[in-house]
């Protein structure tokens, strides 16, 4: 199985029909007649418009019946493809709609035989949807995203019966299994793939993009507008381990300060005290406990370390929380989230372990914490937004005291002998 069936759809009529004229890069990946054709674009590329165009030409050609999927990590980043699809039908053929079904992401269309074609959004994250049908085509987008076992136990298989084929187009991510697909096309006649930076899509603007290359860490540029594959990629945080060698620590007739981020939800709420020297003493991590219970445990710890002046994540002047925190005799002092805010914070504990200016808990005695920091990452949207986060549904809440923790100002040695108990 060197190529897909030939089809006699004159795909580029149909673009016109459908007022999309490719740039050259997306003109290569529809030309392209390989079964498994693996794309790895910098964002703004179009890869959205050009996975959508791909689909919507498939469900187009002539036959009796054909299924095609979009799958992507999360239902929000399959509907991207699915909801431009869906407005190019009702734009420019309408008259070939049969049925729009929106609590199933399914688009219905008569195609250029009078047959049937379906069109079906899906979700990776509930991998018994991906189960029992045969398909004729699959675009999976952000695959770099997708645990292997979705490609590998969940949807290559979905194509083998009907011989049909595949699109997966993402940012690089690290050396996963996506770089492995990409690399398949050295031998594998079967497979075709392309590396495609930002800036070989002729509509953006060159003097924006080098304007993030000098914004962005020089990582996060090659990635994310380069499209190169590199080691470790996503990860925020560096030296966690070669920091991670310290031990926990009684309190001592010396200042401490301290992080909480209180529970959202299913989260936990996180304590983390640090001394001046940035060593982190004592953690307390708790959920699905109630208000007087938290605000009593995180009073009586912070006490225990003289009183330790306490940095909690805030919504704003006068936010009920911390008024209730401090009305109960808690040290306590708000930090406004914002999105720049929260860039900020993490940008602090990035440059404080870059430079291995704290010590954090052996791995063993902070396993959950460890874990959190090594696995926080950040990515960059269609738009060029940085953003950093828990992966999926993960926590972020060690990562977010900790940060509150060691952002405080600390005092020089001359200045260590004239701090109050009560911070400064």
């Amino acid at each position: 199985m060197a190529t897909t069936p030939q089809s006699s759809l004159d795909k580029m009529a149909v673009f016109a029909d459908l007022h999309y004229q490719p740039h050259p890069g997306q003109k290569e990946i529809h030309d392209s007649t390989a079964p498994r054709r693996i794309v790895a674009c910098g964002v703004r590329w179009g890869k959205t418009t050009c996975a959508a165009m791909e689909g919507l030409a498939a469900a187009l050609e002539p036959r009796e019946r054909s299924i095609g999927w979009i799958v992507a990590p999360t239902y929000d980043l399959a509907d991207r493809v699915y909801r431009e699809i869906q407005l190019a039908a009702v734009q420019h053929i309408r008259h070939r709609v049969i049925a729009i079904k929106e609590s199933e992401r399914r688009l219905i269309l008569r195609n250029l035989a009078g047959g049937t074609s379906e069109i079906r959004a899906k979700s990776a994250d509930n991998p018994v949807s991906l189960l029992g049908e045969g398909l004729d085509w699959l675009i999976v987008d952000e695959a770099s995203r997708l645990k292997p076992v979705i490609w590998q136990s969940h949807l290559s298989q979905r194509l083998i019966d009907k011989k049909g084929w595949a699109l997966l187009i993402s940012t690089p991510r690290g050396k996963g299994y996506f770089y492995d697909l990409f690399q398949r096309a050295k031998f594998d006649p079967d497979y075709a793939s392309w590396n495609m930076p930002s800036s070989s899509n002729p509509l953006l603007d060159r003097e924006t993009i080098e304007q993030e290359r000098d914004r962005l860490p020089a990582r996060t540029f090659r990635q994310e507008f380069e499209a190169q594959f590199l080691e470790g990629a996503g990860a925020v945080f560096s030296n966690v381990r070669e920091c991670a060698t310290g031990d926990w620590a009684a309190p001592e007739r010396r200042n401490y300060w301290a992080g909480l981020d209180l529970a959202r939800v299913q989260d936990f709420t996180v304590l983390t005290i640090v001394d001046w020297h940035r060593r982190v003493v004592f953690v307390d991590r708790f959920h699905k406990l109630d208000w007087d219970t938290q605000v009593a445990r995180v009073k009586a710890h912070l006490r225990r370390y003289n009183n330790a002046r306490c940095w909690v994540d805030s919504t704003g002047k006068g936010d009920p929380v911390v008024e209730a925190l401090r009305k109960a005799g808690i040290n306590v002092y708000p930090y406004l989230f914002t999105t720049k805010t929260k860039a900020d914070l993490i940008n602090s504990l990035v440059l404080t372990l870059e430079q291995r200016l704290i010590t954090l808990p052996k791995p063993q005695l902070w396993p959950e914490g460890i874990d959190e920091l090594e696995a926080f990452q950040y990515s960059v949207s269609e738009s060029g937004h940085v953003r950093t986060a828990a992966p999926g549904n993960g926590h972020d809440d060690c990562v977010i005291s900790l940060a509150l923790a060691v952002w405080d100002r600390r005092p020089t040695r001359d200045e260590v002998f004239r701090i109050t108990p009560m911070g400064w």
